[in-house]
């Protein structure tokens, strides 16, 4: 097993057993390590269980604040829209006219104020689809309108990065089953972006590359951990996973935003999403839930030529469509650990029928 020495950025070569020996994984992305301990998928569930709804939806709710024509939640009435729709959060966490602000009180009670603007991406008028279930060319229309939002937004002078994410199911708090997502512009960069930015940095600076991209050429080399892939994208389970089955998908190009891909890009983007979460599908035989998002190049004008654009799947089931992975204890108090090697939660989605 060939390992990183973080300091030096020297490889060298180890005797340990990633299977079976309790170690540390170090996330290059953000500086993070993450435990993992193999042995312990032998021991018992006692856990809290989950009810997974498993009766279709229709493919129309009138009592959808998302489908065409009906009304929204604040009162705004929705048009009869064919394929995607984008509107405005009627209760956005930001907000465009928000005050210049702060107060510092000896270091210690900081804050500033922050302006930006919320949006939310209808994916398809059927109230019953999910990403899985979509064509591929109409995923196509929502890869573009991904694109289109961030453009628009991060031409706006006071947004510094726009942050584009669908959270999927109940239990990963989306409060509507309507096939959306959100995007959220901000004036500053959210905190895991700044940690992904900062070491993609240092690592252009350090080894005169892309960390993605060397990255990318290890998994590929190895194919322990990879899921599925395209000419232009590949999907598969991160060395550093914290999450049982965590994937990241890596544009084999080097993108730093949505608006960089070709046309033959946005097809394969398009395509990979579909596959990738109908894997997730097979394997726990439910609509799977997970919160997605895109991570892009901030929009402050300045050239980032260290960041190249992928996306991260965080989904919450361990070993079931009803054992549910939970952050507590050592997770919460010390460093996140898991179980379920990557290895296997790759080999679990690559080898599933779909």
């Amino acid at each position: 097993m060939i390992l990183n020495d973080t300091n030096t950025g020297a490889s060298h070569m180890t005797s340990l057993d990633l299977k079976g020996t309790p170690h540390l994984r170090f996330n290059p992305l953000t500086g993070a390590w993450v435990l993992v301990s193999p042995h312990r998928t032998q021991r018992p569930w006692q856990g809290q269980v989950e009810q997974v709804q498993r009766e279709a939806p229709p493919s129309y709710d009138p009592s959808c604040y998302m489908c065409p024509g009906n009304n929204r939640a604040a009162g705004a009435h929705n048009p009869d829209y064919r394929t995607t729709f984008v509107f405005d959060n009627d209760y956005p966490a930001l907000l465009p006219d928000t005050p210049i602000a702060d107060m510092d009180l000896d270091g210690l009670l900081v804050a500033k104020s922050e302006a930006g603007i919320c949006r939310v991406l209808c994916f398809s008028p059927r109230h019953d689809l999910t990403i899985s279930g979509m064509e591929v060319t109409d995923l196509r229309l929502v890869v573009d309108a991904w694109a289109q939002q961030w453009q628009d937004l991060g031409e706006r002078s006071f947004v510094n990065y726009v942050q584009i994410f669908e959270n999927r199911g109940a239990m990963m708090g989306a409060s509507n089953p309507h096939p959306h997502g959100q995007i959220w512009a901000s004036s500053s960069i959210p905190g895991e972006p700044t940690k992904e930015q900062a070491a993609q940095r240092r690592h252009l600076e350090s080894h005169g590359g892309c960390l993605l991209c060397q990255y990318l050429s290890l998994e590929e080399t190895s194919k322990k951990r990879l899921v599925c892939g395209n000419e232009h994208f590949a999907a598969m389970v991160p060395f550093w996973a914290v999450w049982p089955f965590e994937t990241i998908v890596i544009p084999r190009r080097h993108p730093a935003c949505l608006p960089e891909l070709s046309a033959q890009e946005c097809d394969s983007l398009a395509d990979i999403l579909k596959r990738l979460t109908a894997k997730y599908d097979s394997v726990f035989e439910t609509s799977f839930p997970y919160s997605m998002d895109f991570r892009q190049r901030p929009t402050d004008s300045e050239p980032h030529t260290e960041w190249h654009m992928h996306a991260h799947f965080y989904p919450p089931l361990l070993r079931s469509a009803t054992v549910r992975k939970f952050m507590v204890g050592y997770e919460m108090l010390a460093t996140p650990q898991r179980d379920v090697t990557p290895e296997s939660a790759a080999e679990r989605l690559r080898d599933s029928r779909c």
